[in-house]
């Protein structure tokens, strides 16, 4: 059956507002243009520099592996994500729970639970190394903490919306046949989100193994402390080695968790 349709012109209030929106992303992008300050010498001359940096970055150093003690710096910044990450549920699951309104039908704790949550997504990852090196200087204890604290929000939040989503028939039963608090939890809960509990928990340790090698740019440990020595000592054939370390290591990750995924949920 063929669809019929009536093409009518836009009136004009209707052409004003498009052109006052198109008018309004011009001038956006102009006043961005201006902020950023463009020098046009150094955009011509990016292709050089880049080419020339490639140049200095070839051959691969492999000898400074084990030397430089790189892969003590990876092997470190798998346990930063790793921990990190354990931590961050062990927090996020009460707090998720706590969200849910279904599960605490208190306006209150569900208010204070969201959040925080939404406290631990706002502050990116690297503000939470800086703020931590602050408090228990470089170092992984610091990176360890950093990645808990981001981690928190995502964790919590998207367990909390999966015991929203849960059907109600079995937790009805359960309560119908006088089972208690606990029961209800490990029997009726537990078992429609464990599914969408792994699935969030592999996907956040593979984002925080690429954040991992990140903030120890800002002294919380890792392969980004290596990164920077290599980079202020411009021994570049070092630094392309630490970045191939970083890219094996996040393809890695996520083939490992690629992998999990598809056997477990």
């Amino acid at each position: 059956m063929t669809e019929h349709r009536t093409w009518t012109r836009f009136t004009r209030a209707q052409r004003l507002a498009r052109f006052a929106v198109y008018l309004g992303a011009v001038a956006l992008l102009a006043v961005s243009m201006d902020t950023v300050e463009v020098i046009p010498d150094f955009l011509y001359d990016a292709p050089k520099q880049v080419t020339d940096l490639l140049r200095r970055m070839w051959p691969v150093d492999f000898g400074a592996y084990h030397k430089q003690g790189i892969h003590e710096a990876l092997i470190e910044t798998l346990n930063i994500s790793t921990l990190g990450t354990i931590l961050s549920l062990l927090m996020a699951v009460p707090l998720g729970v706590m969200a849910a309104p279904n599960i605490v039908p208190v306006g209150f704790l569900n208010w204070i639970a969201r959040f925080v949550l939404v406290s631990s997504r706002t502050v990116n990852t690297l503000v939470w190394a800086i703020l931590f090196v602050a408090v228990f200087g470089p170092g992984a204890l610091a990176g360890t903490a950093a990645i808990a604290f981001r981690s928190i929000g995502f964790c919590g939040k998207l367990l909390g919306e999966a015991l929203e989503e849960i059907k109600p028939g079995p937790i009805e039963a359960l309560k119908a046949a006088g089972a208690p608090w606990t029961s209800i939890l490990i029997k009726g809960y537990w078992p429609q989100v464990a599914p969408a509990f792994w699935g969030l928990a592999l996907f956040r340790w593979d984002i925080n193994v690429r954040e991992s090698a990140v903030i120890g740019l800002v002294g919380a440990g890792g392969i980004g402390v290596s990164l920077e020595n290599a980079l202020n000592l411009f021994r570049w054939t070092q630094v392309s080695l630490v970045l191939l370390c970083i890219f094996a290591v996040v393809v890695l990750a996520e083939v490992f968790v690629t992998h999990i995924r598809q056997k477990l949920i």
